[in-house]
């Protein structure tokens, strides 16, 4: 199981185990803070109680340390490893978790009352997959750690495929497998061995809806001026105590909001310059590079950037399956991929600017949402439905104009022709509240089950688990339902299967809990002003880089999948949608696949989203078809 992680952890490894108990434990280690023989993992505490495999870093563990010095403990070595078992030994589980500021996923056993604890930060920064198969629980940062064990046998959750199939990404607490789970964020999960085989409920130690509603509930009161004064403050604490690291250490570099103000911040700090690393394509509407290089100059960083053709960025899509181990369709899982490849021939630690968006009003459905609802709410449901209904009929039955729009939209402006416009509103209207707007906004397939042969009934919406409290209107709602579901589900776990499959470690300055904190605390109108987003964290970052540096329409980091498909990765995606392999596999539901496909290649319409779930779904099938094809029939 440990030798499946090795990309995780190359420097190191090791094994403890109690045969009497049933108990093993085994560690890859990607040595980052205490390079000596006395970071070694598993660890026992100083009493010998506990012994831990931890995966991630304990950024304030200096503070800790000092403070459980004062409390008599004595270390042997300089590991934050040590100084969380010692919290735990001092403090208990659930008070140190509190205590820590980190990313983290770990597994505690405790020899005295035998039981084992499982833990994940508060973001979810780490991932944690958990599982009985018989009478014997496993557990594990990836699902190939599970898979090598002689005990794992499996079956594809079409509950979970279901909901693949509308995100693109599997959500917590469900993973592609029955009877295997991740464990969510903020969450302690603890196994007694006197009680086999019980599926124990995760218990919370932090939450963003209590963040959220506690902010709400103590908005902040000051200035502009101190808002924008104390964001900055937070942000360079935290980014500081992330740049601890006894290896190399550099960034990602976008040259957009979020990676510049990381960066502009690590400068400030550092004595020599920042190693900077970004990705360029050389289709200008997938190209930020210049605009990272241009930051890099102001900030006087040591800046690489590696221009990838088109088959460089290819030859990445046969390693997906098993670089993110589950079906995980957010092409911008590529890009990311090469970036963290580049990143990793000089420094072992690179800071991300991820979180951004989600902190401070960063996507365009925090407004778009909000508005939509606003335009629709007025209107009596019944209403609301016959109008969809008619629109559906319009774009069934085109007429010439509606025909002529939609050559003109899509020469003119490369985005989505009107007749699929039309099919959105069509599907928003009908909605019955703002989380139900946003659960439509960020659906891939808006009806997934029936694209799943025997799906289940229902599904899951981004706000299940109840909606908070909130003051700061709709806006803040949308940003909520990202952090909770679009951020853990999708944004971490790219970010952290792309690195960790290259062995670099990925920090999140922003997901500092101060800050997480501190953003709820702050109004939505020093998030959204006048159309701009990231109003507060666009001013920190003036403080360092010329506006016109930074301001410019946002693109993201993804690559022309949509051309892709119909021209180079034509015959690949084929092979994988070809209508009898389906109806052989008994996993989807063949007519609507074939037909988005076929009007995708005559170019009536885009479907490039709905299909690359798909076609991920299919790659990770055929990667892993032991378990699935058996499956697939069940």
């Amino acid at each position: 199981m440990a030798e499946s992680l090795r990309h995780r952890g190359p420097d190191d490894s090791g094994e403890w185990l109690d045969a009497e108990t049933g108990i093993a434990l085994a560690f890859r280690r990607l040595a980052i803070i205490d390079l000596t023989p006395t970071g070694h993992q598993p660890m026992e505490s100083g009493s010998g109680r506990f012994v831990v495999v931890f995966n991630g870093e304990i950024y304030n563990f200096h503070e800790l340390r000092q403070q459980l010095t004062a409390c008599g403990v004595r270390f042997r070595g300089r590991s934050d490893t040590e100084v969380l078992l010692a919290a735990v030994e001092t403090w208990g589980v659930r008070d140190a978790l509190v205590r820590f500021n980190g990313m983290f996923a770990f597994a505690l056993w405790d020899r005295v009352q035998r039981t084992l604890h499982l833990a994940r930060d508060r973001a979810g920064e780490k991932p944690l997959y958990y599982g009985w198969m018989g009478n014997t629980l496993l557990f594990g940062s990836e699902l190939k750690a599970l898979r090598a064990h002689p005990a794992f046998s499996a079956q594809l959750d079409r509950s979970a495929l279901t909901l693949f199939m509308q995100y693109g990404y599997v959500p917590d607490p469900h993973s592609i497998y029955r009877g295997v789970a991740k464990l969510s964020p903020g969450m302690l999960v603890s196994f007694p061995s006197d009680q086999p085989a019980t599926n124990a409920a995760p218990v919370p130690y932090w939450s963003w809806r209590d963040v959220a509603e506690s902010g709400a509930a103590a908005p902040f009161r000051g200035t502009e001026q101190d808002a924008v004064d104390a964001l900055q403050t937070l942000l360079l604490d935290a980014v500081k105590i992330r740049m601890q690291s006894d290896v190399p250490l550099g960034a990602f570099l976008s040259g957009g909001i979020d990676s510049s103000t990381i960066v502009a911040m690590m400068q400030a700090q550092s004595a020599t310059p920042v190693r900077t690393f970004t990705i360029g394509f050389h289709d200008e509407r997938h190209n930020e590079a210049e605009f990272a290089a241009a930051v890099a100059r102001h900030l006087g960083t040591e800046h690489t950037e590696l221009y990838v053709t088109p088959d460089e960025v290819m030859a990445v899509i046969p390693k997906l399956p098993r670089l993110y181990d589950e079906p995980f369709a957010d092409t911008s899982q590529i890009p990311t991929y090469l970036v963290s490849e580049l990143a990793r021939r000089q420094v072992t630690v690179s800071l991300s600017g991820d979180a951004g968006d989600e902190l401070f009003g960063g996507y365009s459905r925090h407004q778009s949402g909000p508005q939509l609802w606003r335009g629709i709410r007025w209107m009596p449901r019944s209403l609301r439905a016959g109008a969809a209904a008619v629109l559906l009929a319009g774009i069934a039955s085109p007429g010439r104009l509606t025909k002529a729009l939609n050559r003109v939209t899509r020469h003119w402006t490369g985005k989505r022709p009107l007749s699929e416009r039309l099919r959105e509103s069509a599907g928003i209207l009908p909605s019955v509240s703002p989380a139900a707007v946003y659960d439509f906004l960020v659906s891939h397939w808006k009806q997934p089950a029936l694209v799943v042969h025997d799906a289940p009934n229902g599904g899951r919406s981004s706000s299940n688990g109840g909606v908070p409290h909130l003051n700061g209107g709709l806006e803040h709602l949308m940003m909520y339902l990202d952090s909770v579901s679009y951020l853990p589900g999708d944004i971490l776990v790219k970010l952290d299967r792309a690195s960790m499959g290259v062995s670099l470690e990925g920090r999140i300055p922003m997901l500092d809990p101060r800050v997480i904190e501190f953003a709820w605390r702050l109004p939505v109108a020093l998030k959204i002003r006048h159309g701009t987003r990231k109003w507060a964290l666009r001013q920190v970052l003036y403080r360092y880089v010329p506006r016109q540096l930074v301001d410019r329409p946002k693109r993201g980091f993804h690559v022309p999948i949509a051309e892709w498909l119909r021209h180079p990765l034509r015959d690949w995606a084929e092979s994988l949608l070809d209508e009898h392999r389906l109806r052989q596999e008994g996993v989807f539901q063949v007519a609507p696949i074939r037909q988005k496909w076929q009007e995708h290649l005559a170019g009536t319409s885009r479907w490039d989203q709905h299909l690359w779930n798909v076609l991920m779904f299919q790659s990770w099938q055929e990667a892993f078809p032991r378990v699935t094809r058996v499956s697939a029939v069940a």
